[in-house]
């Protein structure tokens, strides 16, 4: 268990509206700065007066300190976060949970697998491979949204098609949608061969990290190169409430960011 820490004020520089429902916030340290942040790993945002959720780090500005988070708003505490506008103040608690091993793939394909507000935790790492391009092989990143209208930074989605492959699909085509339409696992088809080589992060909805990491599995992708990004009812972030619980796991700790070989049978496990 690591201590409780009191949350350290942040304050709103940026804020983009995302979808109908979503918006990042660029926040920045006013007096005291938290630790640095690896992509995967998560804060404790904290809307005074409201309460305080878990969300993934969406951006790492090392160069200001400053921090991304894109929020989506489906309850109390992060609707009052999609409220806030420049000049406001959170508090942050953090770094807390694993992030994504990609230490361990240098000199392999990255494939990233997101599903509607599932990019946010993996954008850090599309920025990672295409700042450092000499560390890995090939990039591809695969994103499924509900609608063309549900798809987070589609503006960078086409400026990373300079130097990666990327692929979107729709669950339903709106007026105008001329790409593909159905569930992300029937973009794998489009990126074959697979195998050793391919290190897969996976993070969405969990039916789809499910199915996705299975058919990776079974097109040849070894289990223990498979990283998925896990969410249980997250309340302290230090492994003192056992909220998260997941089998052996606790996620605030132990995750969110797993491998399958590790995770594999704990996703039959459904959340109540």
């Amino acid at each position: 268990m690591t201590t409780v820490t009191p949350p350290l004020p942040y304050r709103v520089t940026a804020f983009r509206p995302e979808t109908a429902d979503a918006v990042s916030l660029e926040l920045r340290p006013v007096e005291a700065v938290l630790p640095a942040f690896l992509p995967g790993q998560f804060a404790m945002v904290y809307a005074f007066g409201v309460g305080e959720v878990p969300i993934s780090v969406s951006a790492i500005r090392s160069r200001n300190g400053a921090l991304v988070y894109t929020v989506r708003a489906v309850g109390a505490v992060s609707g009052a976060l999609c409220r806030l506008r420049p000049g406001d103040v959170v508090g942050l608690r953090g770094p807390y949970g694993t992030g994504w091993d990609l230490d361990s793939a240098t000199g392999a394909d990255i494939l990233v697998i997101a599903g509607g507000i599932g990019l946010a935790p993996l954008r850090p790492v599309v920025h990672q491979v295409l700042d450092h391009p000499e560390r890995y092989g090939n990039l591809r990143v695969l994103v499924g949204a509900r609608t063309a209208e549900d798809l987070l930074y589609r503006d960078e989605l086409e400026s990373w098609r300079a130097s990666a492959r990327v692929e979107v699909t729709v669950d339903r085509p709106t007026p105008g949608w001329q790409g593909a339409v159905g569930v992300v696992t029937g973009l794998l088809d489009r990126i074959e061969p697979l195998g050793d080589d391919t290190r897969a992060l996976l993070c969405g909805p969990e039916v789809m990290i499910r199915h996705t990491a299975q058919a990776l599995f079974t097109r040849g992708v070894p289990a223990r190169r498979i990283q998925v990004s896990l969410e249980r009812n997250m309340k302290c972030g230090t492994g003192h409430c056992g909220h998260c619980q997941l089998g052996p796991l606790l996620l605030c700790l132990d995750g969110p960011v797993v491998d399958y070989a590790r995770s594999q049978s704990l996703l039959a496990v459904r959340e109540l």
